[in-house]
């Protein structure tokens, strides 16, 4: 089984590898986590440093990415503004996982009640309005970038509890999951040894899915002023003020809002990639 386990995953490689587009997201992606890791060393300024004599000007030898209106360099905030960025993308697609992944396991495998009763706790969660809900933790607890993470992170394990589930069903049913009951191993064991090592490619891929929006998200609550507080600054942010300022200096909403786009679109790239190269019938 593990050696069958391993061929799979050898021959998904491979397949994705031949997925140039999905490489090249992968490439980029690799980029702009090492340009986020190394900000303080690569930004030529911090993310709080202005020039209020400076204002906004436009991209020059001096400022790659222009200032804006408080004189504070755009290639800068955008580099640590990525840290946050990518930062609550995987942090908060992490605490999803957790939940969603734990909740569709016991769900699934012990079936009856129990998985009636989850699942419609699921669906009527998935009918409350979880905007407002962030929007009234940030305005009760205050605007706390940790909270803001794992706030995001509650409220996006839903899909992957349902899709988690569907793949536990199948896999119970399973010979070999049969064969591990019936020597009277621990359900702990099989979640362990047989089911998780099985549903982990359908996590991979949704887990590159769910970054994206995650990130829209966070996008969303800075864009409304609810996310993370200046000086700090996220794609979010930057794109905000930008918005404000577009008529006048518009390459202080075009940078923000190109990087973050390319983001977003390297990250759906590559989960389709992997999607495909994991399970060749879904791109039939």
């Amino acid at each position: 089984m593990e050696q069958q386990s391993q061929s799979l995953w050898s021959d998904a490689f491979d397949r994705l590898k031949k997925n140039k587009l999905a490489v090249i997201s992968g490439i980029v992606l690799i980029v702009l986590i090492v340009l986020a890791i190394f900000a303080p060393w690569i930004a030529p300024h911090t993310y709080s440093y202005q020039n209020l004599e400076l204002g906004a000007v436009g991209p020059n030898s001096t400022y790659l990415l222009g200032t804006d209106t408080l004189g504070r360099d755009q290639f800068s905030r955008i580099l640590y503004g990525a840290r946050v960025s990518l930062l609550v993308g995987f942090v908060a697609t992490a605490v999803a996982l957790v939940i969603g992944v734990s909740w569709g396991i016991v769900a699934g495998f012990f079936g009856g009640k129990i998985d009636s009763t989850m699942m419609r706790i699921v669906d009527i969660l998935y009918g409350l309005p979880f905007i407002i809900f962030i929007i009234l933790l940030m305005v009760i607890f205050g605007r706390n970038i940790w909270l803001l993470f794992l706030a995001i992170g509650a409220v996006e394990w839903l899909t992957m509890a349902r899709i988690v589930r569907g793949q536990v069903l199948t896999l119970k049913n399973q010979e070999f999951v049969l064969a591990a009951q019936a020597m009277g191993v621990q359900n702990l064991a099989i979640f362990f040894r047989h089911i998780l090592p099985n549903i982990l490619g359908t996590i991979a891929v949704y887990a590159t899915l769910t970054i994206p929006q995650v990130m829209l998200l966070e996008a969303f609550l800075s864009f409304l002023g609810l996310g993370v507080q200046p000086p700090m600054s996220s794609w979010g942010t930057l794109i905000r003020y930008g918005v404000e300022s577009m008529e006048e200096y518009p390459w202080m909403l075009i940078f923000p809002g190109l990087i973050f786009t390319i983001t977003l679109f390297c990250l759906n790239f590559f989960g389709d990639g992997l999607r495909d190269a994991i399970d060749p019938r879904s791109s039939d």
